[in-house]
Protein backbone atom coordinates (compact mmCIF):
# COMPACT_ATOMS: atom_id res chain seq x y z
CA UNK A 1 0.00 0.00 0.00
CA UNK A 2 2.81 2.35 0.80
CA UNK A 3 4.52 1.29 -2.01
CA UNK A 4 1.16 2.55 -4.34
CA UNK A 5 0.85 5.77 -2.13
CA UNK A 6 4.71 6.77 -3.25
CA UNK A 7 3.74 5.44 -7.13
CA UNK A 8 1.00 7.36 -7.27
CA UNK A 9 2.80 11.17 -6.63
CA UNK A 10 5.65 10.11 -8.78
CA UNK A 11 3.03 9.36 -11.64
CA UNK A 12 1.11 12.50 -10.73
CA UNK A 13 4.54 14.82 -10.94
CA UNK A 14 4.98 13.24 -14.29
CA UNK A 15 1.87 13.26 -15.88
CA UNK A 16 1.13 17.40 -14.61
CA UNK A 17 4.50 18.01 -15.61
CA UNK A 18 4.60 16.45 -19.63
CA UNK A 19 0.83 18.12 -19.92
CA UNK A 20 1.81 21.32 -18.51
CA UNK A 21 4.94 21.27 -21.47
CA UNK A 22 2.26 20.03 -23.58
CA UNK A 23 0.35 23.30 -23.01
CA UNK A 24 3.06 25.52 -23.22
CA UNK A 25 3.81 24.22 -26.46
CA UNK A 26 1.02 24.14 -28.29
CA UNK A 27 -0.97 27.21 -26.44
CA UNK A 28 2.67 28.86 -27.81
CA UNK A 29 1.77 28.44 -30.99
CA UNK A 30 -1.91 29.01 -31.39
CA UNK A 31 -0.34 32.59 -29.44
CA UNK A 32 1.52 33.19 -32.29
CA UNK A 33 -1.27 32.32 -34.64
CA UNK A 34 -2.89 34.38 -33.21
CA UNK A 35 -1.29 37.49 -34.23
CA UNK A 36 0.28 36.44 -37.34
CA UNK A 37 -3.41 35.36 -39.00
CA UNK A 38 -4.76 38.65 -38.28
CA UNK A 39 -1.74 40.57 -39.36
CA UNK A 40 -1.84 38.76 -42.59
CA UNK A 41 -5.43 39.46 -43.35
CA UNK A 42 -5.00 43.16 -43.10
CA UNK A 43 -2.04 42.56 -46.13
CA UNK A 44 -4.91 41.00 -48.20
CA UNK A 45 -7.38 43.65 -46.65
CA UNK A 46 -8.49 46.85 -45.10
CA UNK A 47 -12.39 45.86 -44.19
CA UNK A 48 -12.43 45.85 -40.21
CA UNK A 49 -15.20 42.83 -41.21
CA UNK A 50 -13.34 41.14 -43.05
CA UNK A 51 -10.37 41.20 -40.74
CA UNK A 52 -12.84 40.23 -37.93
CA UNK A 53 -13.49 37.55 -39.76
CA UNK A 54 -10.56 35.84 -38.99
CA UNK A 55 -10.96 35.37 -36.02
CA UNK A 56 -15.06 34.27 -36.64
CA UNK A 57 -13.39 31.39 -38.40
CA UNK A 58 -11.27 30.73 -36.09
CA UNK A 59 -13.26 30.25 -32.95
CA UNK A 60 -16.46 29.33 -35.30
CA UNK A 61 -15.85 25.03 -34.69
CA UNK A 62 -16.69 26.01 -31.14
CA UNK A 63 -19.84 26.35 -32.24
CA UNK A 64 -20.03 23.68 -35.02
CA UNK A 65 -18.54 21.21 -33.86
CA UNK A 66 -18.13 20.80 -30.13
CA UNK A 67 -20.91 18.35 -29.39
CA UNK A 68 -20.08 16.17 -31.84
CA UNK A 69 -16.20 16.17 -30.63
CA UNK A 70 -17.47 15.98 -26.82
CA UNK A 71 -18.95 12.25 -28.44
CA UNK A 72 -15.59 11.57 -30.04
CA UNK A 73 -13.51 12.16 -26.93
CA UNK A 74 -16.09 10.29 -25.07
CA UNK A 75 -15.31 7.29 -27.47
CA UNK A 76 -11.50 7.00 -28.11
CA UNK A 77 -8.04 7.37 -26.30
CA UNK A 78 -7.65 10.67 -25.39
CA UNK A 79 -4.00 11.22 -26.15
CA UNK A 80 -4.24 9.75 -29.50
CA UNK A 81 -6.92 12.44 -30.37
CA UNK A 82 -4.62 14.98 -28.86
CA UNK A 83 -1.41 13.67 -31.21
CA UNK A 84 -4.12 13.19 -34.23
CA UNK A 85 -5.34 17.06 -33.76
CA UNK A 86 -1.82 18.12 -33.92
CA UNK A 87 -0.66 16.69 -36.82
CA UNK A 88 -3.47 18.21 -38.25
CA UNK A 89 -2.45 21.55 -37.14
CA UNK A 90 1.39 20.68 -38.77
CA UNK A 91 -0.08 20.01 -42.03
CA UNK A 92 -2.28 23.00 -41.71
CA UNK A 93 0.53 25.38 -41.11
CA UNK A 94 2.43 23.69 -43.58
CA UNK A 95 0.41 24.21 -46.32
CA UNK A 96 -0.46 28.24 -45.24
CA UNK A 97 3.19 29.06 -45.09
CA UNK A 98 3.97 27.30 -48.79
CA UNK A 99 1.00 29.21 -49.86
CA UNK A 100 2.33 32.74 -48.76
CA UNK A 101 5.67 31.90 -49.88
CA UNK A 102 4.50 31.37 -53.36
CA UNK A 103 1.81 34.32 -53.50
CA UNK A 104 -0.77 31.81 -53.44
CA UNK A 105 -2.21 33.01 -50.23
CA UNK A 106 -5.84 35.03 -50.53
CA UNK A 107 -8.53 35.65 -48.02
CA UNK A 108 -10.26 32.23 -48.84
CA UNK A 109 -7.41 30.42 -48.13
CA UNK A 110 -6.58 32.00 -45.22
CA UNK A 111 -9.95 31.27 -43.91
CA UNK A 112 -9.71 27.41 -44.73
CA UNK A 113 -7.03 27.68 -42.83
CA UNK A 114 -7.85 28.86 -39.88
CA UNK A 115 -11.08 27.13 -39.90
CA UNK A 116 -8.80 23.58 -39.82
CA UNK A 117 -7.18 25.02 -36.97
CA UNK A 118 -10.34 26.16 -34.90
CA UNK A 119 -11.38 22.09 -35.40
CA UNK A 120 -7.99 20.76 -34.36
CA UNK A 121 -8.23 23.38 -31.12
CA UNK A 122 -11.37 21.97 -30.53
CA UNK A 123 -10.09 18.29 -30.55
CA UNK A 124 -7.41 19.15 -28.64
CA UNK A 125 -9.08 21.60 -26.19
CA UNK A 126 -11.44 19.37 -25.10
CA UNK A 127 -9.28 16.30 -25.21
CA UNK A 128 -6.78 17.26 -22.56
CA UNK A 129 -9.52 18.85 -20.25
CA UNK A 130 -11.06 15.45 -20.06
CA UNK A 131 -7.63 13.51 -20.04
CA UNK A 132 -6.46 15.26 -16.79
CA UNK A 133 -8.80 12.87 -14.15
CA UNK A 134 -6.56 9.77 -15.85
CA UNK A 135 -3.33 11.39 -15.42
CA UNK A 136 -3.91 12.64 -12.32
CA UNK A 137 -5.17 11.75 -8.81
CA UNK A 138 -7.72 14.28 -7.02
CA UNK A 139 -5.20 15.85 -4.31
CA UNK A 140 -3.18 16.97 -7.59
CA UNK A 141 -5.80 18.31 -10.07
CA UNK A 142 -6.11 21.60 -8.86
CA UNK A 143 -2.47 22.18 -8.73
CA UNK A 144 -2.69 20.19 -12.45
CA UNK A 145 -5.27 22.70 -13.71
CA UNK A 146 -3.72 26.44 -12.33
CA UNK A 147 0.00 25.25 -14.17
CA UNK A 148 -1.85 23.81 -17.03
CA UNK A 149 -3.76 27.16 -17.15
CA UNK A 150 -0.60 29.35 -15.98
CA UNK A 151 0.79 27.96 -19.23
CA UNK A 152 -2.32 28.59 -21.67
CA UNK A 153 -1.94 32.52 -20.41
CA UNK A 154 1.91 32.61 -19.84
CA UNK A 155 2.42 31.02 -23.67
CA UNK A 156 -0.86 31.65 -25.69
CA UNK A 157 -1.99 35.50 -24.07
CA UNK A 158 1.81 36.45 -23.23
CA UNK A 159 5.19 34.98 -24.82
CA UNK A 160 3.05 33.77 -27.85
CA UNK A 161 1.98 37.28 -28.95
CA UNK A 162 4.72 38.61 -28.04
CA UNK A 163 7.09 36.70 -30.45
CA UNK A 164 4.26 36.50 -33.04
CA UNK A 165 4.52 40.28 -33.33
CA UNK A 166 8.41 39.63 -34.05
CA UNK A 167 8.26 37.54 -36.25
CA UNK A 168 5.78 38.56 -38.41
CA UNK A 169 7.58 41.76 -38.25
CA UNK A 170 10.37 39.80 -39.85
CA UNK A 171 8.56 37.66 -41.86
CA UNK A 172 4.87 35.89 -41.78
CA UNK A 173 5.88 32.85 -43.39
CA UNK A 174 8.49 32.42 -40.56
CA UNK A 175 6.35 33.12 -37.81
CA UNK A 176 3.97 29.97 -39.58
CA UNK A 177 6.97 28.01 -39.57
CA UNK A 178 7.45 28.05 -35.59
CA UNK A 179 4.34 27.67 -35.03
CA UNK A 180 4.26 24.09 -36.72
CA UNK A 181 7.28 23.33 -35.22
CA UNK A 182 5.77 23.86 -31.65
CA UNK A 183 3.36 21.67 -32.87
CA UNK A 184 5.54 18.55 -33.91
CA UNK A 185 7.11 18.83 -30.64
CA UNK A 186 4.35 19.15 -28.55
CA UNK A 187 3.37 15.58 -29.87
CA UNK A 188 6.50 14.40 -28.67
CA UNK A 189 6.07 15.36 -25.27
CA UNK A 190 2.56 13.43 -25.22
CA UNK A 191 4.23 10.21 -25.52
CA UNK A 192 5.55 10.65 -22.27
CA UNK A 193 2.72 10.59 -20.54
CA UNK A 194 1.95 7.69 -17.93
CA UNK A 195 -1.01 5.34 -17.87
CA UNK A 196 -4.11 4.62 -19.54
CA UNK A 197 -6.42 7.57 -21.20
CA UNK A 198 -9.54 5.59 -22.54
CA UNK A 199 -12.83 7.16 -21.27
CA UNK A 200 -13.39 3.36 -20.49
CA UNK A 201 -10.53 1.86 -18.41
CA UNK A 202 -12.63 -1.42 -19.30
CA UNK A 203 -12.28 -1.01 -23.37
CA UNK A 204 -15.83 -1.22 -24.04
CA UNK A 205 -17.21 0.71 -26.09
CA UNK A 206 -20.22 3.56 -25.29
CA UNK A 207 -23.70 2.12 -27.14
CA UNK A 208 -26.12 4.44 -28.45
CA UNK A 209 -26.26 7.23 -31.42
CA UNK A 210 -24.35 9.94 -31.68
CA UNK A 211 -27.15 12.38 -31.35
CA UNK A 212 -28.65 10.29 -27.99
CA UNK A 213 -24.91 10.66 -26.49
CA UNK A 214 -25.11 14.07 -27.32
CA UNK A 215 -28.30 14.29 -26.05
CA UNK A 216 -27.11 13.03 -22.62
CA UNK A 217 -24.30 15.36 -22.48
CA UNK A 218 -26.62 18.46 -22.79
CA UNK A 219 -29.25 16.65 -20.13
CA UNK A 220 -26.32 16.55 -17.83
CA UNK A 221 -25.42 20.36 -18.03
CA UNK A 222 -29.24 21.14 -17.91
CA UNK A 223 -29.87 19.10 -14.48
CA UNK A 224 -26.89 20.84 -12.52
CA UNK A 225 -28.24 24.44 -12.03
CA UNK A 226 -24.57 26.24 -11.31
CA UNK A 227 -23.06 24.56 -13.65
CA UNK A 228 -25.65 25.75 -16.45
CA UNK A 229 -25.87 29.04 -14.92
CA UNK A 230 -22.21 29.22 -15.11
CA UNK A 231 -21.76 28.07 -18.75
CA UNK A 232 -24.71 30.73 -19.77
CA UNK A 233 -22.25 33.21 -18.20
CA UNK A 234 -19.56 32.09 -19.91
CA UNK A 235 -21.32 32.69 -22.75
CA UNK A 236 -21.56 36.25 -22.55
CA UNK A 237 -18.16 36.83 -21.26
CA UNK A 238 -16.65 34.44 -23.83
CA UNK A 239 -18.85 36.90 -26.63
CA UNK A 240 -16.68 40.05 -25.60
CA UNK A 241 -13.70 38.08 -25.61
CA UNK A 242 -13.77 37.24 -29.14
CA UNK A 243 -14.91 41.06 -29.79
CA UNK A 244 -11.65 42.22 -27.86
CA UNK A 245 -9.71 39.76 -29.98
CA UNK A 246 -11.37 40.44 -33.22
CA UNK A 247 -11.12 43.77 -33.33
CA UNK A 248 -7.58 44.49 -31.27
CA UNK A 249 -5.23 44.47 -34.62
CA UNK A 250 -7.62 47.26 -36.51
CA UNK A 251 -7.54 49.22 -32.48
CA UNK A 252 -3.32 48.87 -32.37
CA UNK A 253 -3.25 49.68 -36.01
CA UNK A 254 -5.27 52.43 -36.11
CA UNK A 255 -6.14 53.71 -32.68
CA UNK A 256 -3.32 53.77 -31.19
CA UNK A 257 -1.17 52.98 -34.14
CA UNK A 258 1.23 50.17 -33.22
CA UNK A 259 3.67 48.53 -35.26
CA UNK A 260 3.39 44.82 -35.27
CA UNK A 261 5.76 44.18 -32.60
CA UNK A 262 4.25 46.64 -30.25
CA UNK A 263 1.00 44.93 -31.07
CA UNK A 264 2.29 41.72 -30.02
CA UNK A 265 3.73 43.53 -26.66
CA UNK A 266 0.06 44.91 -26.30
CA UNK A 267 -1.12 41.54 -26.55
CA UNK A 268 1.01 39.87 -24.13
CA UNK A 269 -0.80 41.82 -21.18
CA UNK A 270 -3.15 39.52 -21.72
CA UNK A 271 -1.28 36.58 -20.76
CA UNK A 272 0.63 38.37 -17.97
CA UNK A 273 -2.32 38.97 -16.04
CA UNK A 274 -2.69 35.16 -16.61
CA UNK A 275 0.75 34.19 -15.22
CA UNK A 276 -0.39 36.70 -12.03
CA UNK A 277 -3.58 34.84 -12.25
CA UNK A 278 -1.93 31.33 -12.27
CA UNK A 279 0.47 31.90 -9.81
CA UNK A 280 -2.23 33.32 -6.92
CA UNK A 281 -5.07 31.27 -7.33
CA UNK A 282 -4.50 29.13 -4.42
CA UNK A 283 -3.67 32.09 -2.80
CA UNK A 284 -6.42 34.57 -3.79
CA UNK A 285 -8.81 31.20 -3.25
CA UNK A 286 -8.14 30.93 0.44
CA UNK A 287 -8.00 34.68 0.88
CA UNK A 288 -11.40 35.46 -1.18
CA UNK A 289 -13.23 32.41 -1.19
CA UNK A 290 -13.74 30.63 -4.87
CA UNK A 291 -16.87 32.62 -5.97
CA UNK A 292 -15.31 36.01 -5.44
CA UNK A 293 -12.20 34.61 -7.15
CA UNK A 294 -14.50 33.92 -10.07
CA UNK A 295 -16.43 37.11 -9.84
CA UNK A 296 -12.77 38.96 -11.16
CA UNK A 297 -13.09 37.77 -14.41
CA UNK A 298 -16.63 39.69 -14.81
CA UNK A 299 -15.17 42.69 -13.49
CA UNK A 300 -11.92 42.34 -15.50
CA UNK A 301 -13.85 41.57 -18.26
CA UNK A 302 -15.49 44.64 -18.25
CA UNK A 303 -12.54 46.39 -17.84
CA UNK A 304 -10.48 45.08 -20.91
CA UNK A 305 -13.96 45.93 -23.33
CA UNK A 306 -14.29 49.61 -21.35
CA UNK A 307 -10.61 50.66 -22.40
CA UNK A 308 -10.61 50.92 -25.50
CA UNK A 309 -13.65 53.35 -25.90
CA UNK A 310 -12.29 55.42 -22.62
CA UNK A 311 -8.79 56.00 -23.85
CA UNK A 312 -6.44 55.93 -26.59
CA UNK A 313 -3.40 55.44 -24.19
CA UNK A 314 -1.49 52.09 -24.99
CA UNK A 315 -0.90 51.87 -21.01
CA UNK A 316 -4.81 52.15 -20.40
CA UNK A 317 -5.13 49.58 -22.73
CA UNK A 318 -2.88 47.13 -22.03
CA UNK A 319 -3.58 47.62 -18.04
CA UNK A 320 -7.32 46.75 -18.83
CA UNK A 321 -6.00 43.62 -21.00
CA UNK A 322 -3.69 42.50 -17.58
CA UNK A 323 -6.95 42.48 -15.72
CA UNK A 324 -8.87 40.50 -18.00
CA UNK A 325 -6.23 38.09 -18.22
CA UNK A 326 -5.78 37.54 -14.45
CA UNK A 327 -10.00 37.49 -14.16
CA UNK A 328 -10.02 34.95 -16.86
CA UNK A 329 -7.15 32.54 -15.35
CA UNK A 330 -8.89 32.44 -11.93
CA UNK A 331 -12.07 31.84 -13.34
CA UNK A 332 -10.66 28.73 -15.76
CA UNK A 333 -8.77 27.41 -12.98
CA UNK A 334 -11.90 26.97 -10.92
CA UNK A 335 -14.08 26.23 -13.35
CA UNK A 336 -12.10 23.13 -14.19
CA UNK A 337 -11.73 21.98 -10.71
CA UNK A 338 -15.31 22.45 -10.09
CA UNK A 339 -16.20 20.56 -13.20
CA UNK A 340 -13.61 17.65 -12.73
CA UNK A 341 -15.42 16.99 -9.35
CA UNK A 342 -18.75 16.83 -10.30
CA UNK A 343 -18.85 15.45 -13.91
CA UNK A 344 -17.84 11.36 -14.20
CA UNK A 345 -14.71 10.83 -16.19
CA UNK A 346 -17.26 8.68 -18.89
CA UNK A 347 -19.12 12.19 -19.28
CA UNK A 348 -16.49 14.41 -19.10
CA UNK A 349 -15.78 14.86 -22.78
CA UNK A 350 -19.21 15.59 -23.69
CA UNK A 351 -19.85 17.55 -20.89
CA UNK A 352 -16.88 19.59 -21.59
CA UNK A 353 -17.96 20.02 -24.71
CA UNK A 354 -21.25 21.55 -24.30
CA UNK A 355 -19.86 23.66 -21.23
CA UNK A 356 -17.17 24.93 -24.28
CA UNK A 357 -20.02 25.41 -26.49
CA UNK A 358 -22.41 27.72 -24.68
CA UNK A 359 -19.10 29.54 -23.53
CA UNK A 360 -16.41 29.05 -26.68
CA UNK A 361 -19.04 28.78 -28.99
CA UNK A 362 -19.99 32.35 -28.28
CA UNK A 363 -16.55 33.68 -29.41
CA UNK A 364 -17.50 33.67 -32.86
CA UNK A 365 -20.56 35.15 -32.64
CA UNK A 366 -18.84 38.05 -30.71
CA UNK A 367 -16.14 38.23 -32.61
CA UNK A 368 -19.31 38.60 -35.86
CA UNK A 369 -21.27 41.19 -34.06
CA UNK A 370 -18.40 42.99 -33.11
CA UNK A 371 -17.30 43.44 -36.69
CA UNK A 372 -20.90 44.80 -37.85
CA UNK A 373 -20.98 47.13 -34.77
CA UNK A 374 -17.55 48.25 -36.09
CA UNK A 375 -18.80 48.54 -39.78
CA UNK A 376 -22.40 51.18 -38.29
CA UNK A 377 -21.20 52.79 -35.45
CA UNK A 378 -17.07 52.63 -34.92
CA UNK A 379 -14.97 51.11 -33.26
CA UNK A 380 -15.30 52.43 -29.91
CA UNK A 381 -18.87 52.31 -29.87
CA UNK A 382 -18.95 48.64 -30.55
CA UNK A 383 -16.64 47.87 -27.29
CA UNK A 384 -18.65 49.80 -25.27
CA UNK A 385 -21.59 47.48 -26.36
CA UNK A 386 -19.63 44.69 -24.73
CA UNK A 387 -18.48 46.37 -21.80
CA UNK A 388 -22.17 46.94 -21.12
CA UNK A 389 -23.16 43.07 -21.77
CA UNK A 390 -20.21 42.42 -19.16
CA UNK A 391 -21.06 44.30 -16.23
CA UNK A 392 -25.13 43.05 -16.34
CA UNK A 393 -23.60 39.45 -16.04
CA UNK A 394 -22.99 40.22 -12.26
CA UNK A 395 -26.72 39.83 -11.49
CA UNK A 396 -27.24 36.66 -12.47
CA UNK A 397 -23.54 35.60 -11.55
CA UNK A 398 -24.17 36.30 -7.93
CA UNK A 399 -27.91 34.62 -7.96
CA UNK A 400 -26.41 31.24 -9.07
CA UNK A 401 -22.88 31.03 -7.52
CA UNK A 402 -23.63 30.97 -4.42
CA UNK A 403 -21.84 29.95 -1.55
CA UNK A 404 -24.45 26.84 -0.83
CA UNK A 405 -23.73 25.90 -4.38
CA UNK A 406 -19.96 25.86 -3.90
CA UNK A 407 -19.86 24.24 -0.39
CA UNK A 408 -22.26 21.07 -2.44
CA UNK A 409 -19.29 20.58 -4.77
CA UNK A 410 -16.94 17.05 -3.99
CA UNK A 411 -14.06 17.99 -2.57
CA UNK A 412 -12.57 14.93 -4.47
Amino acid sequence: MTQLLTARPRTDTRNTGVLVVFTALTNLADGVLKVALPLVATTLTTSPGMIAAVATVLTLPWLLTSLHVGVLVDRFDRRALLLAANLVRVATMAGTAVALLTGALSLPLLYAAAALMGVAEVVATTASVALVPSAVTPPGREQANAWMAGAETACGEFTGPFVGGVLVAVGAGLALGVTGAAYVVGMLVLLFLVGRFAPNPGGERPVGSVHGRIGEGLAYLWRQPMLRGMALLLTVLCACWGAWLALMPLVATDLLDLSAAEYGALMSALGAGGIVGALTVGWVNRLLGRRWAMFADLLGTAAMMAAPVLSSNVWVVGAAAFLGGMGGTLWAVNTRTITQRMVTGAMLGRFSAVFRLFGWGAMPLGAALVGVLAEVVGVRAAFGVFAVAALLAVVPFLRVVTPAALAAVPRH
